[in-house]
């Protein structure tokens, strides 16, 4: 049974779809700023479809993005969205649960580690976005695309409150939210699905995974003869931390 409704949190109302029983699965999509359910359709697989026969997986578009909507100031950033998707949970009276992001959802598992580490059993994570020595100019236009259809909706907001909203979530360096300290003392188990393109740098999905000490790094698994075999590992993964 799929379940669609919406919740508000903060001034924020949140659309979000539920799938299946089990232990509890918190999907958080790609997209940049446009992290939506539907984005999990265009990806080399889709969580929603192969977990939810042993999962309660739960998806959301984030706010602003989709059928989500939500206050902007220039204090945003990060933790805003945290919030949200640690509300999503309160509010479906779920304690702990496992999580599975991909693109910018890898820094948003990590952030919600770090909020609520006794929550959070295991994260898969999957070509997580991450700072490299050339792709600051491609976080700037993809935040600035995604601004750029909601400025009229927000005439109070001056340049400089955009600004500092964009450098909130992409002024940072290695994951953006969290820091390698943070990364190094981490014992949630995690397993990190490597990217290999400008967003999602090579060299980040491996940094991530030799610091932190409970991760391992898998190379292949959303090329069409790897595919299967990358939703196997994920599957057998968040079955050996569900409990």
């Amino acid at each position: 049974m799929t379940v669609m409704p919406f919740f508000e949190h903060n001034t924020a109302r949140i659309h979000y779809e539920t799938r299946g029983n089990g232990p509890a699965l918190l999907l958080i999509a790609p997209g940049g700023m446009r992290s939506t359910i539907e984005a999990w359709e265009r990806a080399p697989w889709n969580p929603l479809t192969e977990f939810s026969d042993q999962f309660q997986v739960i998806a959301m578009d984030q706010r602003n993005a989709g059928q989500s909507t939500g206050p902007i100031s220039g204090d945003d950033g990060w933790h805003t969205y945290r919030d949200d998707q640690l509300a999503l949970m309160d509010h479906l009276g779920i304690d702990q649960f496992q999580t599975l992001g991909m693109c910018i959802g890898g820094p948003y598992c990590m952030g919600l580690i770090e909020a609520a580490p006794e929550r959070v059993r295991s994260a898969v994570i999957l070509q997580t976005i991450g700072r490299s020595a050339d792709n600051q100019a491609a976080f700037d236009q993809l935040f600035e695309g995604w601004a750029e259809g909601l400025r009229a909706q927000h005439p109070e907001l001056t340049d400089q409150d955009w600004a500092r909203f964009r450098n909130n979530m992409f002024g940072g360096d290695f994951l953006y939210n969290v820091s390698r300290d943070f990364v190094r003392q981490c014992q949630t188990p995690l397993l990190v699905l490597m990217g290999n393109d400008l967003y999602h740098p090579e060299a980040v999905s491996r940094e991530l995974a030799e610091l932190a000490p409970a991760a391992e790094l898998i190379e292949y698994w959303k090329e069409p003869e790897h595919r299967q075999q990358g939703i196997e590992t994920a599957r057998a993964f968040l079955q050996r931390h569900a409990s």
